[in-house]
């Protein structure tokens, strides 16, 4: 008969290394809304995969050191100083209005549309008298980042009464409010409704955040840093392709000199006497206006790829 210690000492053996395994998890919040989409590319550009967003606020990951909650980026965070998360993705603007106190480990720079940063814009009907942040003494302004709103009145001395929006700020001004304070990527829409920007409060774009505590742990720290990592690269990567070609020698001076890149391009000698290989990391502007050059300078074999990441 097995001895009942032998048991007992299994299950504590087990139920430790449950522990231990428990704590070799990293919690990353990811925003739901309109920046899901670029943020879940991006994700799956740097090496991850992520199935499940669609359906459900804890999609699967395939990395079983990580664990993906997918909640409103006005509330990352939040989530994140309070220690529900480990790090996660939220914008600028939304740390400045919860009065996050967390550890920026990386800005990342993209939207949901462009790689502009959004703004939050002071917003008046095309016909309205107001022309500056002085004239909204005493006026009605509607906005959902009240935090910044009465920040941004209090730095210019004006008092007006801000009151919460709950979505289509644009519709209410000039019926409901004298002025919006809203956020815009590229002003499409605001001129859509015949309205004009007055100022711009403050410029905004995703941030990579941790939690202070999560942040000193050495293991959580160095698997927070290896993500950031692969995301810039991937940002990098973004705009970048990978541009490879043929050509004689003697003309090898002439295309070096043509062609911009991170470093040197890498030059290699084919089996064929007197010809090399280029290749180089460009971006896609670039490359269409070197392709036709780069022809006429005889380069063959010209081949144009994309990349995933671009580690500096």
């Amino acid at each position: 008969m097995k001895n009942p210690h032998d048991r007992s000492a299994f299950r504590g053996m087990v139920a430790a290394k449950m522990a231990e395994n428990t704590d070799k998890i990293l919690k990353v919040g990811l925003p739901k809304g309109s920046l899901s989409a670029p943020t879940l590319d991006l994700f799956e550009k740097a090496g991850y995969n992520i199935h499940g967003a669609d359906r459900s606020y804890r999609p699967s990951i395939d990395d079983p050191e990580l664990q993906v909650r997918l909640i409103r980026a006005q509330e990352i965070g939040r989530y994140v100083d309070h220690g529900f998360l480990d790090c996660g993705i939220t914008g600028k603007d939304w740390i400045a209005e919860n009065g996050a106190d967390v550890h920026v480990v990386c800005d990342l720079r993209y939207s949901k549309a462009t790689s502009n940063p959004t703004r939050w814009v002071l917003v008046v009907p095309n016909d309205s008298p107001i022309q500056s942040v002085q004239d909204l003494e005493g006026k009605r302004i509607a906005a959902e980042a009240l935090g910044i709103v009465e920040k941004y009145l209090e730095e210019n001395g004006v008092k007006a009464e801000v009151e919460f929006s709950w979505g289509a700020t644009e519709v209410k001004v000039p019926e409901l409010v004298d002025a919006i304070v809203d956020i815009t990527e590229t002003g499409s829409s605001l001129r859509a409704n015949n309205l004009r920007i007055v100022d711009v409060l403050m410029e905004s774009y995703p941030q990579f955040v941790a939690k202070k505590e999560s942040w000193e742990d050495p293991w959580k720290r160095a698997k927070i840093e290896r993500m950031a990592v692969l995301l810039q690269g991937a940002l990098t990567a973004r705009d970048m392709v990978g541009l490879k070609m043929n050509l004689e020698q003697p003309r090898l001076e002439e295309v070096l000199d043509l062609l911009p890149s991170l470093r040197k391009p890498t030059v290699s000698q084919l089996t064929q006497e007197g010809w090399v290989a280029v290749e180089v990391v460009l971006t896609e502007l670039q490359v269409r206006e070197l392709i036709p050059r780069l022809k006429e300078l005889g380069a063959e074999g010209i081949i144009e790829y994309p990349l995933n990441k671009v580690i500096g």
